[in-house]
C-alpha cells in the first residue's frame, strides 16, 4: 500500500480578477468546491478566499498532480457558478494559478491563513499579496 502526504497550498484568482465572489454567495461556491472534491477524492483540508480568489489547502493522492486538481476544481465550479446565475455575466476563472509545497509543521499556519482571508484583506489587496507570494517564492511574470 502506498502513503503519501504531500499538502499544497493553491490559489487561484477570477478571470482579470473581477470582483464577482460577492459574500453572499461566496461561502456556498466553497462549500460546493468542497463537496465537489470530496465525491472526486480531493483531499481539502481548508478552503476560503476573497472576493476575486480563493485559496485552497490539499494534500495530493499518489495518482493526484497540481494541474489536474486544479482544472477538476476551477471547471466544475465555474460550471456550478454559471448553471446557478450567481453572477451577471460569464463566470471564469483565470487560466493562471500558484501552488507551493507546505511543510507538516506549517500545515496548522496555512490553515489559519486561509481561514482569515476577509480579516487579512482587509489590510492588503490581492495584488499585493500576489507580489508578496512572488518575491518569497522567487517567482517572476514572464511578460512574452
Amino acid at each position: 500500500m502506498s502513503f503519501v502526504k504531500i499538502w499544497i497550498h493553491l490559489v487561484f484568482s477570477t478571470k482579470n480578477r473581477s470582483p464577482w465572489l460577492k459574500k453572499e454567495f461566496r461561502h456556498d461556491v466553497y462549500k460546493h468546491i468542497a463537496e465537489n472534491c470530496k465525491e472526486k477524492e480531493i483531499f481539502l483540508q481548508a478552503i476560503n478566499g476573497y472576493t476575486d480568489h480563493v485559496h485552497c489547502l490539499i494534500s495530493l493522492g499518489k495518482d493526484q498532480n497540481i494541474a489536474k486538481i486544479t482544472q477538476l476544481i476551477k471547471g466544475e465550479s465555474s460550471f456550478w457558478i454559471n448553471k446557478n446565475t450567481l453572477v451577471d455575466e460569464q463566470f471564469s476563472w483565470q487560466d493562471d494559478y500558484f501552488a507551493v509545497s507546505v511543510s507538516e509543521s506549517q500545515v496548522e499556519t496555512v490553515i489559519s491563513y486561509i481561514k482569515n482571508q476577509e480579516i487579512h484583506h482587509s489590510k492588503k489587496s490581492f495584488d499585493d499579496e500576489v507580489n508578496e507570494f512572488m518575491t518569497k517564492y522567487g517567482w517572476q511574470i514572464i511578460k512574452g
